[in-house]
C-alpha cells in the first residue's frame, strides 16, 4: 500500500496523508472524501505509512500539475501566507493525453508590422533583458512593439501570454491580435461563456493558441511551452487579487519568469514607481496622433459647473464628442477647503485623512490618528469646507437637463456588465449615435475614440487626498489616461477641475520628473523602499474580532526587525455582517514579515502582503 501527502484544493487546511494501492505521479489530480464530500486533491509527495488510519484515493483524474505549476503554488503559498490548497485552486491543470503542436507556419515571414527607429531600439532594448519596462506614451505605438516580439517568439514555437487589466480586453484590441494571428490567439477573461471558455481551453491544450491574452486569471492556464510574458498596463489595481490568496498578478509574472528563465516586459504609459525603480526601461515618448490638447485647469469643488456645460454645449453645437471622466467611486470623502483646496493630511503618515461625519472625526486609516472637524482652513483661514462627491448617474441626469438634445450615455461598471454591452457602447459612440460619454476608469482604458476633442476630468482632487500613499501616482496616472483619450484625430480641449493646479500642471508633460520626485517623497515609509502587510481579521462578534488582533498584534510585537504601524477598526468597519479589524506592518524585507507572520497566527487573521487596499 502506497501512502500520498495530497493538498485539497481550494481547502485552507494543511496537506493530508491518504492511501492508494497504485503508483501515483507526483502532481496528479485525484479525487479523495473530506469530511463525507468528494473533493479534489494534488498529490504532494510519497509518504511513509503514518501511525493512523488513512481513507483511500477514490480515483487518479487524467489531469496534472507540471513541476513548474507546483513550484508556483509553493511559492504562492508562502509569499501570500495562503494553503497549498488555496494556491492550487487559482490553476488549470495540464492534460496526460495532450499533443502539443509546435506550429509556427502561420507566422509569414514577411511580418505586416513595420516599426519605426525608436520602436525598432525599444524592441531590441527589452530582448535583451529578462525583466524590463516599456515606458510609453499614449499612442506611441506599445502594442506594435509588443506585437513585433510576439513573431520572433512564435517563430521560435513558443507561446506568449499577455496580460490585460479586465477593463482593458478592448474590442479594438481583441479584433486587433485576431486579424494579425488568427487562431493562434485565443482570449481569456472572467465574461467568457462556458462554452467559449471550454473552446479556448481546447486550443490552449492542443497548443494551437500561442498568444494567450487575457485579464490576471490567464496567467495560471496549462501552457507548456512559454516563451514570453507581457503585463500591459502594469500599474493598474486590478492585477492585485481581492480575495484569499491576495496575489498580484504582475510580481507574479516576475517571478515565473524566473521560474521558466523567460523574458518578462511590463508595459505602461504611466508606469507604477515600484517597476519604475526596480527594472530598466525603454522609453517611447510622443504618440501616433499630432493633434494639440489645451489643457484648462478650474479651481472648483466636483460639479458641473457653468464653465464646463458651456464648454459641452459648444462641442455639441460643433457636432462634435466629449467624454466625462469621474473617479470610481470612493467609500470616503475627505475634506478640502473649498477657497484654496487645502487637504487634510495625517500628521504621521502624509496621507489624506477621511471624514466620519456621525463621529464628528477625521482619521487616518493607517495609523488612526484621529482630530477634529476643523471650522476653518489653517491655510487661509476660509471657513468653506467642502466634502462633495458626484456620481456618474447623477452627472448623465444633470447634463441631460442642461443639453436635452444630446445623446448622453453612462460608461462604468454598473451599467457596461458584459462584453457585448462594451463593444455595442463603443460602436454606437463612434458611429456617432451618442455624443457624451459619462464614465470612471473604464473610459481610460485603451478604448479608441476618433472624435472626442473635449474631455472633462472631474474630482481629481478627490483621489489626491485619498488615504493612500500611493494617491499622487493615481491621480496623475488616472489624468494622464484619461487625457490620452481626446485629441486623437484634431486639437482638443482637456477641462481638469483640481484645486491643485500647480502640481498637474509640473507632471502633466513630464511623469519621469514627477516618478523622480516621488522617490523622495516615499523612502524610508513606503513601497518600493519598505515592505507593507495588512492583516484583516472579521467575524460576526466583533469582540473576538478585536481580540483576536489584540492576541497577534501582542505576538507580532516581540518581533524587533518589523514595526507595527497601527492595529485597529478597519476604515469600514462592517462588511457583510462580519465586523472588522486589521493590524498593518511595515519592514525592510519581506521575508522578516513572513516569519513574523506566520510565527504568529491566528484562527481568524487573513493575510495581504503588499496591500493596496486600505478600507
Amino acid at each position: 500500500m502506497n501512502h500520498y501527502k495530497l493538498s485539497i484544493i481550494g481547502s485552507p487546511l494543511e496537506p493530508l496523508t491518504y492511501h492508494s494501492s497504485q503508483n501515483i505521479s507526483l502532481g496528479s489530480l485525484v479525487l479523495v472524501e473530506l469530511n463525507k464530500r468528494e473533493k479534489k486533491a494534488v498529490v504532494l509527495e510519497k509518504v511513509e505509512k503514518p501511525d493512523f488510519e488513512t481513507l483511500e484515493i477514490l480515483d487518479i483524474t487524467e489531469t496534472f500539475f507540471s513541476q513548474k505549476q507546483l513550484a508556483l503554488a509553493q511559492f504562492i503559498a508562502s509569499y501570500y501566507i495562503c494553503s497549498l490548497g488555496d494556491a492550487f485552486a487559482l490553476m488549470t491543470p495540464l492534460l496526460r493525453e495532450s499533443s502539443v503542436k509546435d506550429d509556427s507556419s502561420h507566422i509569414s515571414a514577411a511580418s505586416k508590422i513595420v516599426l519605426s527607429k525608436k520602436q525598432e531600439e525599444a524592441l531590441e532594448f527589452l530582448q535583451k533583458h529578462k525583466v524590463s519596462l516599456l515606458f510609453g506614451d499614449t499612442g506611441s505605438g506599445k502594442t506594435e512593439v509588443y506585437m513585433k516580439y510576439f513573431e520572433s517568439v512564435l517563430r521560435e514555437g513558443k507561446q506568449v501570454i499577455f496580460l490585460m487589466p479586465e477593463i482593458s480586453l478592448t474590442p479594438q484590441m481583441s479584433k486587433r491580435l485576431q486579424e494579425h494571428f488568427g487562431d493562434a490567439f485565443v482570449l481569456w477573461h472572467s465574461k467568457l461563456t462556458p462554452l467559449q471558455k471550454k473552446k479556448a481551453l481546447a486550443k490552449i491544450y492542443s497548443g494551437e493558441a500561442k498568444i494567450i491574452a487575457g485579464a490576471r486569471s490567464a496567467l495560471f492556464l496549462p501552457i507548456e511551452n512559454l516563451g514570453l510574458i507581457v503585463v500591459d498596463e502594469e500599474h493598474d489595481d486590478s492585477y492585485k487579487s481581492a480575495s484569499r490568496p491576495r496575489y498580484n498578478a504582475r510580481d507574479l509574472a516576475i517571478y515565473m519568469g524566473k521560474l521558466y528563465g523567460i523574458p518578462v516586459v511590463l508595459g505602461s504609459a504611466t508606469p507604477s514607481l515600484s517597476s519604475y525603480v526596480k527594472f530598466p526601461h525603454a522609453r517611447l515618448k510622443g504618440g501616433h496622433f499630432v493633434s494639440n490638447k489645451e489643457f484648462i485647469y478650474e479651481r472648483a469643488p466636483e460639479e458641473l459647473t457653468e464653465n464646463i456645460q458651456n464648454a459641452l454645449r459648444e462641442t455639441f453645437e460643433k457636432q462634435e464628442q466629449s467624454i466625462v471622466f469621474l473617479p470610481t467611486r470612493a467609500n470616503f470623502k475627505y475634506l478640502i477647503c473649498g477657497d484654496c483646496g487645502h487637504n487634510f493630511k495625517c500628521a504621521f503618515c502624509s496621507v489624506g485623512m477621511s471624514l466620519h461625519q456621525h463621529s464628528r472625526a477625521m482619521k487616518c486609516h493607517y495609523c488612526n490618528f484621529t482630530q477634529a472637524i476643523p471650522q476653518v482652513c489653517p491655510e487661509c483661514h476660509s471657513p468653506d469646507l467642502v466634502s462633495s462627491r458626484l456620481g456618474t448617474a447623477e452627472a448623465v441626469k444633470n447634463i441631460q437637463e442642461f443639453l436635452p438634445e444630446a445623446r448622453v450615455e453612462q460608461f462604468d461598471r454598473d451599467t457596461i456588465t458584459t462584453a457585448n454591452k462594451l463593444q455595442k457602447a463603443l460602436k454606437r459612440f463612434n458611429d456617432r449615435e451618442s455624443d457624451i460619454l459619462v464614465g470612471t476608469q473604464m473610459l481610460s482604458k485603451g478604448h479608441d475614440y476618433h472624435d472626442v476633442t473635449l474631455a472633462v476630468v472631474l474630482g481629481m482632487d478627490n483621489i489626491l487626498n485619498m488615504g493612500d500613499y500611493r494617491a499622487r501616482e493615481k491621480a496623475l496616472s488616472s489624468l494622464i489616461q484619461v487625457a490620452g483619450r481626446s485629441g486623437r484625430a484634431k486639437d482638443a480641449k482637456v477641462i481638469v477641475q483640481t484645486f491643485n493646479e500647480e502640481f498637474f500642471k509640473r507632471y502633466i508633460g513630464s511623469y519621469e520628473e514627477f516618478l523622480e520626485d516621488e522617490k523622495l517623497f516615499r523612502e524610508e515609509l513606503y513601497p518600493p523602499f519598505k515592505k507593507l502587510c495588512r492583516i484583516l481579521f472579521a467575524h460576526k462578534n466583533g469582540i473576538k474580532a478585536q481580540e483576536a488582533m489584540r492576541v497577534m498584534q501582542e505576538k507580532l510585537s516581540r518581533f524587533k526587525n518589523i514595526e507595527i504601524v497601527g492595529a485597529k477598526k478597519c476604515a469600514i468597519e462592517k462588511v457583510a455582517n462580519k465586523y472588522r479589524f486589521e493590524i498593518l506592518l511595515r519592514s525592510d524585507k519581506s521575508t522578516d514579515i513572513i516569519k513574523a507572520v506566520r510565527s504568529s497566527m491566528v484562527p481568524l487573521a487573513e493575510v495581504d502582503m503588499d496591500p493596496i487596499e486600505f478600507s
